[in-house]
């Protein structure tokens, strides 16, 4: 008997909500059912039987005296197998055998997959061997569907040992056992595996079809070898097949996706030259990347041509377009797209209306964005978490966190839960509106919810802290962030460093700065700012200089903000030699003094502290 397992309880719990009815066997059944069976009969097919009525059917066959035959079971059988529902399956063939009606090789077969599909691979095997004993010999159908179970089950090894073994059998595989393992070698990660069997397949005298060279073409572009990817198409080429629009879309999508965007265009004319038309897939991938890459001529040539050549855009073509034009602040084209996709009778999604108004927002038209969040739910386009958060950046940009705030909790009254951006977006908003207890307040708020802050989370509500006098209350959540598991980035130790070199702990912010090497983190510009700028404030002359010289051996290299601290240090404590010396260094390494050095100057010169020849050096 079948081993039971908690798929056929699944599938008898299904049959248990359906009822068979009661009655004697040979009782005679609805005419529905008559239907169906002369419906098996004609064509040997269920294509459009619905999962209730299979159940239904499956009942009055058990019922019926004598049996039906074994092929109309498997038909049915295999019909729901089509539907996805393996567990049902399992059950209904361990019922048909309770019952006494004995399963042949294509009821095995379909079970076989069944318990594949479901990842019981053991019980497939199992099966196997009873199937084997029975007499049944295994076909070619058999191992394909064992092959497929290996490959979705990661045993990717067995699967390879599977098809050696059915060769040393006598079985031959088809196109399909190859194109099955070369799936699971993608699947594992074995790119250059797949590849070699393409070329073992010719070898051997098998042709490889479309599938296969779309699937490999597919797996090659997906971990980004566009270049093995062009140089099949070649071969498929050499051996006198075609590639359909489908290959061609995918190699085209792969090179757009890896920044390959004259290669895609190469590949699109390579493709109508050769008669194979594209669709609207093939140009969605030029659209969008050409946007990407702020080619709004060339998009909007592309979106020209596929409308000329009566192939429809949708609305993906349309998005990626309305989406680049609002951000580079071309709303009257971005508009102009809209109405375009009005008159076409194409409805816009959330995507459509979030593009809008993110471009509103980011050029502080927040008038307009409000109005277009208004029209979007008048056209029951319902705003989802973006949207929101869009607008409460928006808001939050300008100023106006409390207009910010309404949104937040109109989101929620709508049932949307704020993500880490929306949270993080306010604390900011709150931060840069002076208001810190706020900013606090949406924080412990975020945590409470049990939304997980990000590292730039942490580093706002730090800088913010830092920047509002709250030293000391950052340090004990940095000081938690660093027994955490979370990576700490340098612009975390930017931000303390520049908070305590502020706040005059000079020595604890060089220990932190010297504490950066042991962590693995390398000091950039900003850092040696900081700190160089710390022991400018506190008159440590000597150890700026250190520093500075430290970085021009071995750190980044030094920018304006730099020179101009350290020229305006060494002014104010008279040395006008190394002042006289930085101003030169910088100016040959093409910096000019800034605002706060010049005022600097003029204020001494105007005392008699300087003469007229460093203004000069400045300028």
């Amino acid at each position: 008997m079948m081993r039971r397992s908690s798929v056929t309880i699944t599938g008898k719990r299904f049959l248990h909500r359906h009822s068979l009815g009661k009655g004697n066997p040979g009782t005679a059944a609805p005419a529905l059912c008559y239907d169906y069976r002369e419906k098996l009969s004609r064509n040997g097919k269920l294509q459009d039987i619905k999962l209730d009525e299979a159940v239904d059917l499956f009942g009055y066959m058990v019922k019926s005296r004598p049996f039906p035959s074994i092929i109309e079971f498997n038909k049915l059988l295999s019909a729901i197998a089509k539907m996805n529902k393996f567990d049902l399956v399992i059950s209904l063939g361990e019922q048909m055998q309770n019952l006494g009606i004995a399963h042949d090789l294509y009821t095995y077969n379909i079970l076989i997959n069944s318990f594949c599909r479901r990842s019981q691979l053991s019980l497939a095997l199992s099966l196997l061997g009873k199937m084997m004993k029975l007499g049944y010999e295994p076909d070619i159908v058999t191992l394909n569907s064992l092959l497929n179970g290996f490959c979705h089950g990661n045993k990717i090894s067995d699967a390879v040992a599977l098809v050696d073994r059915m060769v040393e059998m006598g079985y031959q595989p088809d196109s399909f056992t190859f194109n099955i393992l070369i799936h699971g070698l993608f699947l594992n990660n074995k790119a250059s595996e797949a590849v070699a069997l393409v070329d073992r397949m010719v070898v051997k005298g098998f042709q490889p079809d479309l599938v296969t060279y779309g699937t490999v073409v597919n797996g090659l572009c997906k971990k980004g070898d566009t270049d093995l990817a062009l140089s099949l198409l070649k071969k498929m080429e050499k051996g006198n097949i075609e590639a359909d629009v489908v290959i061609y879309n995918t190699v085209i999508d792969g090179l757009c996706k890896y920044k390959h965007v004259n290669d895609a265009l190469d590949i699109f004319n390579e493709m109508e030259n050769k008669g194979t038309r594209p669709d609207v897939y093939s140009y969605n991938s030029l659209i969008s990347c050409l946007c990407n890459y702020g080619r709004w001529s060339d998009a909007s040539r592309l979106l020209s041509d596929m409308i000329e050549r009566e192939i429809n855009p949708d609305v993906v073509t349309f998005n990626a377009l309305i989406d680049a034009f609002a951000k580079e602040g071309k709303l009257i084209e971005a508009d102009k797209l809209y109405e375009e996709m009005i008159k076409r009778s194409i409805d816009p999604d959330a995507f459509t209306y979030n593009s809008l108004i993110n471009g509103f927002c980011m050029h502080d038209l927040l008038d307009e964005a409000k109005q277009m969040f208004e029209f979007m739910v008048s056209k029951d386009c319902l705003p989802d978490v973006v949207t929101y958060s869009t607008l409460i950046k928006g808001f939050c940009k300008c100023k106006r966190v409390e207009d910010g705030m309404e949104l937040f909790y109109e989101m929620s009254q709508r049932g949307l839960v704020g993500d880490t951006v929306t949270y993080t977006t306010l604390i900011q908003g709150f931060f840069q509106a002076g208001d810190c207890d706020n900013a606090q307040q949406v924080f412990k708020k975020m945590v409470s919810v049990g939304k997980s802050p990000s590292i730039m989370t942490y580093n706002i509500l730090l800088d913010g802290l830092c920047n509002n006098g709250k030293l000391e209350t950052a340090l004990v959540i940095f000081h938690d962030l660093q027994k955490s598991k979370m990576d700490l980035d340098i612009i975390t130790y930017n931000i303390m460093i520049e908070g305590m070199c502020k706040a005059g702990k000079i020595e604890d912010g060089w220990i932190l700065f010297c504490s950066l090497s042991l962590k693995g983190v390398k000091p950039d510009v900003i850092t040696y700012t900081s700190m160089i700028s710390g022991f400018c404030r506190k008159g440590l002359r000597g150890e700026a200089d250190a520093l500075f010289n430290k970085m021009k051996e071995d750190g980044p290299l030094p920018d304006s903000g730099i020179y101009n601290t350290l020229i305006r240090a060494h002014l104010r404590d008279g040395d006008k030699p190394a002042s006289a010396e930085l101003i030169k260094e910088m100016r040959n390494r093409g910096f000019v003094g800034d605002a706060s050095t010049f005022g600097l100057v003029t204020n001494m010169l105007y005392d008699g502290r300087l003469d007229k020849s460093f203004l000069g050096m400045l300028s």
